[in-house]
């Protein structure tokens, strides 16, 4: 982020974490790393310059120095099929795959050795001048046919054009004459040997099928014999053959299934004559056609009538008894004539019954005759089809016995009128593309093995802290100024800093921080005695504690007043107990300052003691922000004793000088002790640092180098 920027809170943005930084998202990080590439690449500008500038060169000598080479084409159609002059279709059918299958294969053929050894015996290419002297051959005796092959297959290609059949056979060399007659001589051959190929197998092909008709006719001779035979000694007379809607015959009726057949279907009827007469007897209601009809339209009319007297007159009137006789006359005739019908239909059903079974008996009998009547039936088919399709195809071959080649020459090879190689544009495109390529491997290889911050984004990518300040690199002679005055750069990178600390909590910026780096002249000390400064000027009433023991380097920047002899040391030793006392009020800076103090030979007990944390606890009540600027981390341990006292730690990193691996180490020794970090500040950016968007644009120069006196503090 641009120093000037703070730490908002945005509702989009990802969570803040003081142990881990920003959980950053895939597109920011492939954006800075493409930034990252292309300072790198940049700063490595001069080198690529000369990379791209010597392989143009080569290009171009390569050009210059490569024998100039003449490539002719000669065309060829290949059909998946020979073209076919009878109507008769052959026994394969080439699908679109196996026809791909079917040029690809002819591709192989063309650029196989069995095609270079015919054209050096066609072309006779051993003894050939023209050919050995434009592949310099000098002692044609001593060449084997081996190297001859390897000569012609390295110059030859064969080039399909898409969607179609056709290919293309190119073949170079130094002279256009010798490449269009190779390139045709090669064609030729080609056709060649395939109609050699084609028409071998022709013959071949009839005679394996006038040895298969032969044996097929004698099986077929066999198999009619032994169904002819079967079916005179089990008596099967066929009567005719079923077909289906395919073509294919199915089961035969034989005379025994015929007549079960129809005596099935009689008794059916019957059975249903029989249950009609029951039931006619029962309800005496028949068809018009029946015989008992009339009687029953008698009956009906007699009972009509003797209803009607028996309403008019007495039971013993002489009319009324002869219409009695009558009606009891008719019944007896229709009772006859039902159970005589009745009679007749069950004795027709029971005969056909009788008549049935026997049928079935017969049928069951012969029905295992039957299936071995089918067998051998099918067998004779099979045999037959199998017969005839062979004979089809014998004729078929017979017919195109003299047939077509299919494979044609369509173009013949000329001789070319220029150079298809060396060509200056390919060869300085090819070169241009491999001093990028070599140029893209250096900067990946320089920001790959990149072991210090090149980036501040590093610290959160490599080192898991959120970056809380930037600041730039300032002359040291400038370094006083720029602190006293506030619009300055170094002034606003502190301020930009100080904004991103009061967002770590809800609260505000943690009450005691403690300011610490991995080796000295990081710009530590300026770090903390500019955050106290920032943090004075928004009234916040601060105290800056030097707690580094050891090599202080904060009277640089106080002046008399941290030269004191106590301090620190004495409020840890025991020797004051009052830390007003030993606190001085700095009214150039606004805040108040406690120095170390003397030199104790025993820095980290006396910073690991109780005191030390009884003591940020007391500066805690009575001020508002405790900065503490501690040893480096080396392998001492103060940093470490002193962060267990403070509410949170901030790392400081000086800009592409100490190693990742250092950091890491220090960080990791820290986090292992539960101190709570919360964060980075990147000192000391030069050019590179503001080439990534860190700059501030004040128009102050560079060149904060070893010669600094507070900044390496």
């Amino acid at each position: 982020m641009n120093q000037n920027q703070t730490l908002v809170a945005d509702p989009d943005a990802p969570e803040f974490n003081p142990y881990t930084g920003y959980a950053e998202s895939q597109d920011d990080r492939f954006r800075l790393d493409l930034e990252r590439y292309w300072i790198e690449a940049r700063a490595l500008i001069f080198w690529i310059a000369g990379i791209i500038a010597a392989s143009i060169l080569l290009g171009v000598l390569a050009t210059l120095m490569s024998t100039e080479l003449f490539r002719a084409s000669a065309r060829l159609e290949i059909q998946s099929q020979a073209a076919n002059i009878t109507d008769i279709d052959p026994l394969e059918r080439r699908s679109r795959l196996s026809e791909m299958n079917y040029l690809t294969t002819q591709y192989e053929l063309l650029e196989s050795r069995f095609m270079a050894s015919r054209v050096i015996e066609a072309g006779n290419l051993a003894r050939d001048e023209q050919f050995l002297e434009a592949f310099n051959i000098q002692n044609p005796e001593n060449i084997s046919d081996r190297a001859l092959q390897g000569i012609l297959l390295g110059n030859v290609s064969v080039v399909p054009i898409n969607q179609s059949s056709l290919v293309d056979v190119q073949f170079s060399s130094p002279s256009p004459t010798v490449s269009a007659r190779l390139a045709n001589l090669w064609a030729e051959e080609f056709i060649a040997a395939n109609y050699e190929k084609l028409f071998g197998a022709n013959i071949e092909a009839r005679e394996y099928l006038n040895d298969q008709i032969a044996e097929l006719r004698e099986k077929l001779a066999e198999s009619e014999s032994e169904l002819i035979a079967y079916a005179n000694a089990n008596e099967i007379l066929i009567l005719e053959n079923r077909t289906e809607e395919a073509g294919s015959e199915s089961a035969s009726q034989t005379l025994i299934a015929n007549d079960l057949q129809a005596l099935n279907a009689a008794l059916a009827e019957a059975t249903a004559d029989r249950i009609a007469a029951s039931a006619a007897a029962l309800s005496n209601d028949f068809p018009a056609t029946d015989p008992r009809a009339p009687l029953r339209s008698d009956l009906i009319r007699a009972e009509a009538e003797l209803a009607q007297l028996e309403a008019n007159f007495g039971p013993q009137y002489p009319t009324l008894l002869e219409k009695r006789a009558e009606v009891a006359s008719l019944k007896e005739a229709i009772a006859r004539e039902s159970s005589s019908a009745l009679r007749s239909a069950e004795l027709r059903e029971s005969q056909l019954r009788d008549r049935v079974e026997a049928a079935k008996a017969r049928f069951l009998s012969q029905q295992g005759q039957g299936i071995n009547y089918g067998i051998l039936k099918r067998e004779v088919d099979t045999n037959r089809e199998l017969y005839d399709a062979l004979l089809q195809r014998f004729k078929g071959l017979e017919a195109s016995g003299a047939g077509q080649n299919n494979i044609t020459l369509i173009d013949r090879a000329v001789p070319p009128g220029a150079p298809y190689s060396p060509s200056l544009f390919r060869n300085l495109l090819v070169s241009i593309a491999v001093a990028l390529l070599i140029s893209a491997a250096l900067v990946y290889l320089r920001v790959a093995l990149s072991q210090t911050v090149k980036d501040p984004q590093d610290v959160t990518n490599r080192l898991g802290l959120p970056v809380l300040g930037t600041v730039p690199k300032i002359a040291a002679a400038d370094i006083d100024e720029s602190l006293a005055e506030r619009s300055s750069e170094l002034s606003e990178a502190y301020k930009s800093a100080r904004t991103n600390l009061t967002f770590l909590t809800p609260a505000g910026a943690p009450r005691s921080l403690m300011l610490t780096s991995s080796v000295p002249s990081e710009g530590k000390s300026i770090s903390s005695f500019a955050l106290a400064a920032s943090f004075a000027q928004l009234g916040k009433k601060t105290l800056l504690i030097d707690a580094d023991l050891r090599n202080s380097r904060m009277g640089e920047l106080i002046g008399e007043a941290a030269g004191r002899t106590s301090g620190l040391t004495t409020l840890l030793t025991g020797a004051s107990n009052s830390l007003a006392d030993e606190v001085v009020h700095t009214e150039a800076h606004g805040f108040d300052f406690l120095p170390h103090g003397r030199k104790p030979p025993n820095p980290v007990e006396l910073l690991a003691s109780p005191r030390f944390a009884e003591l940020i606890e007391l500066a805690k009540q009575q001020y508002d922000q405790v900065i503490v600027d501690s040893a480096p981390m080396l392998s001492l341990a103060d940093a470490i004793e002193l962060s267990r006292a403070v509410d949170g730690v901030v790392y400081v990193v000086e800009f592409d000088r100490i190693k990742l691996r250092a950091i890491e180490n220090s960080l990791s020794r820290l986090r292992r002790t539960g101190a709570k970090l919360y964060g980075a500040i990147v000192t000391k950016l030069d050019e590179k640092g503001s080439a990534y968007g860190y700059g501030y644009g004040y128009g102050y120069g560079y060149g904060y180098g070893n010669e600094e006196r507070a900044a390496d503090s």
